[in-house]
């Protein structure tokens, strides 16, 4: 296939950090085979101005990022929606675009359009009879492809037509000017030493959806303590506003030295904040994946055995804290990470 200039890739699966840094390896497997290629993001969504729009609309592989509300009520709508797509066409210029989403009909329709109305060759994924037809060329279905149950293998099931393999591509970010900024100046505000190692804690998972995902705190913070006791360093604790609470419910009557940041990093600070630790330690939430993203030593902490979501690089630990017993495991693997990167 001769190297497209402008590359419009169409999304609409989450809203989430996770799900979004996820697609990242993708971006650099399909910049790996077309190097000189341009790639825009096309994310169709029902959460429009969701925080992870602002971290994605500045990765460092994407050339342009643009929004469009997918919900569809009726005419109007169905108006508005090819209205917004052509002007993201008109903006993109695109001689090529790619519907990553192996259900999504909406993409479907938009890349049809496309090919007939702009000769705009097309690729998605065949995932069910008559679905190759919407499309200039198509990817067999993914049972047919994912041989993991890995999320992030699924952005590579439409690109299998392109003969592009994922080959452990890891997820990939890069600090914006804003954490550039704010990893520089952040210890200064805080009075912590410059030559202090680090730990961060992300005990995240605030949304009502997400809660079960929480370990147990007692649990968490005999890991946490004995890995910072070892250590040496100082703890900085992660978070959205809303997350305060759990933050100091963990810290009452914490006994090392620690600083609660939730609510005090915008998402394009944050990645800043995890850069500066040598140990990142999450639960299954956005921060784990920037983390993984920016590699940097990571602990993530689950609280059942969840293939799908690790991440399998010689910087991610992935770990099951559900019980007493899985305590001294989880203080080994933080403190293999650790020491593996000190």
């Amino acid at each position: 296939m001769k190297e497209p200039k402008e590359i419009l890739m169409l999304f609409g699966h989450s809203a989430g950090v996770g799900d979004l840094l996820r697609a990242s390896a993708s971006w650099r497997a399909l910049k790996n085979r077309f190097p000189t290629s341009n790639l825009h993001l096309l994310f169709l969504t029902k959460d429009k101005g969701y925080v992870s729009e602002r971290l994605i609309s500045k990765h460092h592989l994407l050339s342009s990022f643009h929004v469009i509300d997918k919900r569809i009520k009726g005419l109007k709508d169905w108006k508005r929606f090819i209205r917004e797509f052509e002007e993201v066409l008109n903006t993109v210029k695109p001689d090529f675009i790619i519907d990553f989403e192996p259900h999504g009909l909406k993409s479907s329709i938009l890349c049809l359009y496309a090919r007939l109305r702009h000769k705009i060759p097309t690729l998605g994924v065949a995932e069910i009879p008559f679905r190759r037809f919407f499309y200039s060329m198509s990817s067999p279905p993914s049972r047919k492809v994912l041989k993991t149950p890995d999320y992030t293998d699924r952005y590579f099931v439409v690109l299998k037509a392109l003969g592009i393999d994922r080959n452990n591509i890891p997820i990939e970010l890069e600090e914006t000017e804003e954490a550039i900024s704010f990893r520089k100046n952040f210890r200064k505000s805080l009075g912590i030493p410059e030559e202090a190692n680090l730990i961060g804690l992300n005990i995240g998972c605030g949304t009502p959806d997400a809660l079960w995902k929480r370990p147990n705190l007692r649990l968490l913070r005999k890991v946490i303590e004995e890995i910072q006791k070892s250590t040496g360093s100082i703890l900085v604790l992660t978070g959205a506003s809303f997350e305060k609470d759990i933050n100091e419910e963990f810290l009452k009557d914490y006994p090392l030295p620690a600083y609660d940041l939730a609510g005090s990093t915008d998402i394009l600070e944050l990645p800043g904040l995890i850069r500066s630790c040598s140990l990142f330690i999450s639960t299954d939430s956005g921060p784990y994946h920037m983390s993984v993203a920016l590699r940097v030593p990571t602990l993530a902490i689950f609280v059942k055995d969840f293939p799908a979501s690790y991440h399998h690089h010689p910087w991610v630990r992935c770990v099951v804290l559900e019980s007493e017993k899985d305590v001294p495991f989880v203080i080994e693997k933080g403190l293999e990470l650790y020491k593996g990167y000190n």
